[in-house]
């Protein structure tokens, strides 16, 4: 007879399966490898408050939170090198500036990967994973959910998160006005990530097809993404301006055009992102009723 497995636990085993899957790559240096990783880590960092709680939660929330903090830094260095191999092959950008930015991001991410393999070595995923499978075994142990049924309470806090994950979105929005300003349409992306996992987790939950809204985020987070990205690489690209690594003036003035190029596409994916706040503001809105839509359904116990 095939054990029971419940729906939260499975939630959780395939989120450590990706990672698992992803982690020997990464540990390689294998660009896709460490994305995928990285992912997976914020994933599962969505899916864990579902079965764990008090200090032993926390401690294995923070033990994931760290592999994500690892993968972060050479994940950065390898979007910007990605990048500069578009700007590469543009017209309007200088080959020099951008050949001396790649070998300082290179050289920055042999030292970080190193550092990366060790923190992701301290951590021990098998341990990890049969510490949450066990928590999510317990907790649903007196519901005796299977893997063809749903729990409805479990629904209704799942949609519950995400309705606050939607709110802090459109707290983020207004705090970011329509003004540019990078900080703070960072923090939109950042909001607006936990929000698309927060959901993905309803979805998986109330086995749902719908996907329409989740790409409708991803797509979001990735023009955020991309904006940010561009404001990181020109944070370094104004570095190595002041650096002892850039002392001709043909240099420098190269590195002003790539500087130019990247603000440049900024204000334009801005533009993009104010297009679209209208219908992210609608996504947040649907996402904030479902609990109000959940409550009017469910009779008073």
């Amino acid at each position: 007879m095939t054990p029971k497995v419940n729906a939260a636990e499975l939630l959780i085993r395939q989120r450590f399966s990706d990672l698992d899957r992803a982690l020997p790559g990464a540990k390689a240096g294998d660009v896709s490898a460490i994305h995928q990783a990285r992912v997976a880590t914020r994933r599962l960092r969505e899916a864990l408050p579902l079965i764990t709680k008090g200090s032993s939660g926390r401690k294995l929330e923070r033990k994931v939170a760290t592999m994500t903090r690892a993968l972060g830094p050479v994940r950065e260095l390898d979007v910007a090198i990605g990048m500069l191999d578009e700007f590469a092959a543009a017209r309007d950008v200088g080959r020099g500036g951008v050949a001396a930015l790649r070998h300082v991001i290179n050289d920055e991410r042999r030292r970080l990967h190193r550092d990366m393999v060790r923190a992701l070595d301290r951590c021990n995923l098998e341990k990890l994973t049969k510490r949450a499978v066990a928590a999510a075994k317990k907790r649903d142990k007196a519901a005796a959910e299977t893997a063809h049924q749903r729990n409805p309470r479990r629904l209704d806090i799942v949609r519950r998160r995400a309705a606050r994950r939607a709110q802090r979105v459109k707290d983020a929005m207004e705090n970011a006005a329509g003004i540019y300003l990078p900080d703070r349409l960072h923090e939109v992306r950042i909001a607006l990530k936990k929000l698309r996992y927060a959901m993905e987790i309803a979805r998986e939950l109330s086995r749902s097809r719908a996907v329409a809204k989740i790409l409708a985020l991803k797509r979001l987070q990735d023009l955020l993404g991309r904006m940010h990205d561009l404001e990181v690489l020109i944070a370094r690209t104004r570095a190595l301006q002041g650096s002892p690594s850039a002392p001709s003036l043909r240099l420098s003035a190269e590195l002003d055009q790539l500087v130019r190029r990247l603000e440049t596409e900024c204000r334009q994916l801005h533009g993009q992102y104010i297009a679209a706040r209208p219908s992210l503001a609608a996504i947040c809105e649907h996402v904030m009723s479902l609990p109000d839509a959940s409550d009017r359904r469910e009779p008073a116990a």
